[in-house]
């Protein structure tokens, strides 16, 4: 059986990362923490938990970014032998239980970028992020020739060969590009995605989103146009986004 590994990326997540491990336990093999240069005591929230043979914590003393931070995860997972790394994020926002159901996905697509895809209570998003992402997903899905429900989302899976092949810059500005990158560049080296639905969790005591629509709207578009410029417009990808329906995996919810 194939091993597994939860990737979870943290700053400055008290109020929410326990909770959210303690869900991941049992859903995966080793559930993976990546502490990126939190000073609200994030870690200590995982005291006792931490004690747990499946839950490996991980330290970066300054804050460099999710990418940074996922890239270290990824890296621990690949010196464990994972073949599937899930990714979630430490805020609550993806709920542990879907993990069993894109862990099913990916078995049943072998070698894809697996997507926990927010369609359901879409609505539920504000009005700024379903247009910034509705924006990304169409011209993701053009540099990387195939649809993508949504691009956006931290909730995936990815086969370990992808992230031991597919490396995009990890500098602290780069941290919602580098997912964006995982998409394209994974496509492109034969990891296309399929998607999973799940809901959009919007918490009330929620904190507040490190994505910035404006300035990172902007980074990914770069990195996308950069990507299809280089292919001279890419018309066969935005054909096969035009033409062919996204790989949505029709599972039971939990």
């Amino acid at each position: 059986m194939n091993m597994t590994a939860a990737v979870i990326p943290a700053h400055n997540e008290a109020k929410t990362i326990a909770e959210v491990v303690e869900a991941c336990i049992g859903q995966v093999d080793q559930v993976i923490v990546v502490d990126d240069g939190s000073d609200d005591g994030t870690l200590q929230c995982l005291e006792g938990i931490a004690d747990e043979i499946t839950v490996d914590c991980l330290r970066r003393h300054h804050c460099g970014g999710k990418a940074a931070a996922l890239a270290d995860g990824f890296a621990r997972a690949l010196e464990l032998n994972c073949e599937l790394v899930v990714t979630l994020d430490g805020d609550g926002q993806h709920d542990p239980k879907d993990i069993t159901r894109l862990l099913e996905a990916a078995r049943v697509y072998p070698n894809h970028l697996i997507l926990g895809a927010r369609l359901r209570q879409r609505h539920r998003q504000p009005g700024i992020r379903r247009f910034a992402n509705r924006f990304a997903d169409f011209f993701v899905s053009w540099a990387s020739a195939q649809r993508v429900p949504d691009s956006q989302t931290g909730f995936r899976v990815y086969p370990s060969q992808l992230v031991s092949k597919v490396r995009p810059s990890t500098e602290h500005r780069h941290g919602f590009v580098f997912e964006t990158a995982m998409l394209i560049d994974g496509a492109r080296a034969g990891f296309p995605c399929a998607a999973v639905v799940i809901d959009s969790v919007y918490r009330d005591d929620a904190r507040a989103s490190y994505f910035r629509p404006g300035k990172d709207v902007w980074e990914i578009f770069c990195l996308v146009a950069w990507r299809i410029l280089r292919r001279g417009f890419h018309l066969p990808g935005l054909w096969q986004t035009i033409k062919q329906p996204a790989k949505i995996h029709q599972s039971v919810p939990s």
